[in-house]
């Protein structure tokens, strides 16, 4: 019997995925050259601009439906990574999260 609510998980609070930033790098790379392999010039053209999000406390509590969606802007994100470039003294931890963005949106569109 299928049922029409999501089935929620109990996970482990004290699993830790260790990440190590030279794979890390190393995969970002690997897969920036097969973008740029798949992509005709040198710009990803997006097609879209606004995104749902979901707020981080919320984001990884999967044992309850997000009840807080707010909305994203890929141009926005985009706007904070050049600000960067231009001031590369100012970076913070949240660049990421900026860049994650973008590199969704470049991943769903590049085959």
């Amino acid at each position: 019997m299928h049922s029409r609510y999501p089935v929620m998980m109990v996970l482990m609070t004290e699993w830790q995925l260790h990440v190590p930033l030279a794979e890390l790098r190393r995969s970002f790379n690997l897969l920036l050259d097969h973008v740029e392999a798949a992509t005709e010039g040198d710009v990803v053209r997006l097609d879209e601009d606004y995104f749902w999000s979901i707020p981080q406390d919320e984001l990884y509590d999967v044992n309850s439906v997000p009840s807080n969606l707010t909305v994203g802007q890929l141009s926005w994100s985009w706007q904070h990574l050049t600000d960067l470039l231009a001031d590369p003294d100012q970076a913070i931890g949240y660049h990421l999260v900026w860049l994650a963005e973008v590199l969704r949106a470049i991943g769903q569109k590049t085959q």
